[in-house]
């Protein structure tokens, strides 16, 4: 499906995807007002999420990826930098693997290499604060506002305890173009995580921010921002 998207600027195209239960206008808005002074900011909402409606999350992140190459191709762009955290990470990670040509860069945060030995308790304190959330009637309200599709079926997704993809996000293999890994400290699996693709991957560098954790671009925008323009920078410099 082609998602729905919301492009600004001119330049070299970037894409942000945005975090699980956001859409690509609630998302990396420090970021995105940054960048779109030098580049096409590429803004889709994900499937499920936002205006791109759909029903089907049953193999969500791969078809997630598809939905991407799709919308790329219907704006015609034949290369770009990807930035994605969390769930947009994911997808981001997955689009790299499949179609290493079309990216010059790919960002990523908020994501775990390898399933941690108490994954089992992880998921459960997951799932009870999704249910938590459910029950929170300020925040559904403000979510039914911002989703066209049934938002709720995105947290029932993840009650599986093997929704997460680790067996692609076990390694960084097969991405040919530069990687910029941030992640918060106060996450140890994502530091975790950190040390092992640096371990095995020659283009990648990493960036452990201080006094965060899992939505580094949210809760140090600046730090984040900062150290993005110098990624791409550094890149530019080399091509």
């Amino acid at each position: 499906m082609i998602l729905h998207t919301e492009v600004n600027g001119e330049g070299e195209p970037i894409v942000f995807l945005h975090t699980g239960l956001q859409t690509g206008n609630s998302d990396f808005v420090k970021q995105r007002e940054e960048l779109q002074k030098s580049k096409k900011v590429i803004v889709p909402d994900l499937r499920g999420h936002g205006k791109s409606v759909s029903v089907d999350f049953s193999n969500y992140f791969e078809d997630t990826a598809e939905d991407l190459k799709e919308t790329i191709d219907h704006l015609h762009i034949d290369k770009l930098h990807l930035v994605g955290c969390s769930i947009g990470g994911l997808v981001g990670l997955i689009f790299a693997k499949k179609y290493p040509s079309k990216v010059f860069s790919l960002t990523l945060s908020g994501i775990t290499a390898d399933k941690p030995s108490n994954w089992k308790e992880v998921h459960l304190q997951e799932v009870k604060f999704q249910q938590e959330l459910l029950e929170n009637d300020e925040v559904t309200n403000q979510l039914d506002l911002i989703h066209e599709s049934d938002w709720k079926e995105f947290i029932y997704m993840a009650r599986d305890e093997n929704w997460y993809p680790f067996e692609y996000t076990s390694d960084l293999n097969n991405i040919s173009a530069p990687i910029l890994y941030m992640v918060g400290e106060g996450n140890k699996a994502e530091v975790v995580s950190a040390a092992k693709y640096q371990s095995k991957h020659n283009n990648l560098h990493v960036s452990v921010i201080p006094f965060a954790s899992h939505l580094v671009h949210e809760q140090k925008p600046e730090i984040y921002t900062n150290i993005l323009l110098e990624f791409l920078s550094e890149i530019q410099i080399k091509q």
